[in-house]
């Protein structure tokens, strides 16, 4: 039977307030917009609008999902990040709003390349969706970019990724356990990789625990496996000037300083997120 618009939202407002989601009526607003074909303005001005069977049925099972703590975001298999709309898979990470932090770092880094050469060469290790490359290639037409990532699915979801967001041309896919496969040389290497520790996986929220795939989080037994590989392979991964930028747990700072200078890389960088928590660093070679 159908519905009225604004009975769905008030209803799917009030499950998420009840079942504790901090967010509840933003996750409902884009739940209900998601499986109804509407916009927010729509609730506004005609709540009495009918949502007919099909999609009232989709959206209860929607919310069901996220009632038994599947994050929003999976359940409409889309997230925006830096302005870009990027789907999901199973094995990728759902981009989350910290990683910003480290595009706006690595920003200058490769526009200064730019300014050199004329062009940036950008190499994106543990890719996933293709977050970080793709908005860098957003705001910068000189460059391109290589996504690098173990899992088939997941190069497949930041090739249409990038289709997606009109960076095809540019961007180019290779699938690698890690940076063995990789040849050539770049000018700006970025990376979000894997940084929880083993042990530690199983306490973090259900909601990554569950539905993130383990070998995106899971950074070896002290977190830090993956900066050890990308610090002993990045110079024969980086042209003359390249840097590296990474994203890094809140406590892993000094600890990922000390990987990439005991390979003779300098800290040339450091950005906190939003929280206020060192997020994000830039090496160059000394």
């Amino acid at each position: 039977m159908a519905e009225p618009l604004g009975a769905l939202l008030a209803a799917t407002r009030q499950a998420f307030q009840q079942a504790g989601i901090a967010e509840a009526a933003l996750e409902a607003r884009i739940l209900v917009e998601h499986f109804t074909g509407t916009e927010r303005k729509d609730a506004i001005v005609n709540p009495d609008r009918l949502i007919g069977d099909a999609e009232v049925a989709a959206l209860r099972a929607a919310v069901a999902r996220r009632l038994a703590g599947e994050p929003v975001f999976r359940i409409i298999g889309e997230r925006e990040f830096y302005g870009l709309r990027l789907r999901l898979s199973p094995e990728t990470l759902d981009p989350r709003p910290d990683t910003e932090t480290l595009v706006d770092l690595a920003l200058p880094h490769a526009r200064a390349c730019i300014a050199r050469t004329g062009s940036c060469r950008i190499l994106d290790l543990g890719t996933g969706t293709g977050a970080i490359a793709l908005a860098l290639l957003s705001v910068l037409p000189e460059a391109t970019a290589l996504g690098v990532d173990i899992s088939a699915d997941a190069l497949a979801t930041a090739r249409a990724n990038a289709d997606i967001n009109g960076c095809g041309e540019r961007f180019s896919t290779l699938q690698s356990d890690w940076s063995k496969a990789i040849e050539g040389k770049f000018d700006l290497l970025v990376s979000n990789p894997p940084y929880i520790p083993t042990n530690d996986v199983q306490s973090l929220d259900r909601s990554v625990r569950e539905f993130d795939p383990r070998r995106a989080l899971d950074g070896g037994q002290d977190g830090l496996e993956f900066y050890r590989l990308t610090a002993d392979d990045g110079p024969r991964l980086l042209n003359r000037e390249g840097v590296i930028a990474v994203e890094i747990g809140f406590d892993q700072k000094q600890s990922v300083a000390d990987i990439f200078s005991a390979r003779g890389f300098v800290l040339t960088d450091s950005a906190r997120d939003l929280g206020g928590r060192d997020r994000a660093l830039v090496f160059h070679l000394a």
